[in-house]
């Protein structure tokens, strides 16, 4: 492309022409397309803004049911490890939930002190 100061007079007046056509065009067309903004020059002054990363809604609602699917076969396991598989399993579980705790003499003795020591 030449410069400016090597065009003749006559291709100075056509480019300040067609520049003219070109703004009518660009007003027009931002007209049809309902677009209140003045379009700027070639250097692109009046970028639209640039989206944000963000998430669609059945982007949302396909995690949300994969989440519930994972949760689902969580409890579904866990309700299947749950019942006695026999009779004498649940016989021995029965009789370890029942057992309690039995202090030895040693640890009595301590804390029959502490007591004492409290009063």
């Amino acid at each position: 492309m030449s410069s400016i100061l090597d065009l003749s007079v006559q291709q100075l007046l056509q480019a300040a022409d067609l520049k003219e056509k070109i703004a009518g065009l660009e007003n027009e067309l931002n007209q049809l397309l309902g677009s209140s903004a003045k379009t700027g020059s070639a250097s692109g002054a009046t970028k639209a803004p640039k989206k944000r990363g963000g998430m669609s809604a059945a982007g949302k609602a396909k995690i949300a049911a994969a989440q519930k699917a994972r949760w689902a076969k969580v409890k579904a396991a866990k309700s299947a490890v749950k019942p006695a598989a026999t009779p004498a399993k649940a016989a021995v579980v029965a009789k370890l939930a029942k057992k309690k705790f039995v202090m030895s003499a040693a640890a009595k003795a301590r804390w029959a002190k502490l007591r004492a020591t409290k009063k």
